[in-house]
């Protein structure tokens, strides 16, 4: 259960942070972020959030 967590909401981050860069940069259309220059900045930040939350939830606990 500790790892399924953070594994899944980043995961989740990621795909929601490509798709938002993707909408950022006009490639994805049909919405009001489309060709918005914010969104190209949020959604790689939000990305790479993302694959850090998914390396601590891979990672594991630390052995003392």
């Amino acid at each position: 259960m500790r790892k399924t967590v953070p594994l899944t909401v980043g995961i989740l981050m990621v795909v929601i942070g490509a798709v938002w860069t993707l909408q950022g940069l006009g490639y994805l259309e049909g919405s009001a972020m489309t060709g918005v220059a914010i969104w190209a900045i949020i959604g790689p930040l939000l990305a790479g959030l993302g694959v850090a939350l998914v390396y601590v939830g891979l990672r594991g606990p630390s052995r003392r």
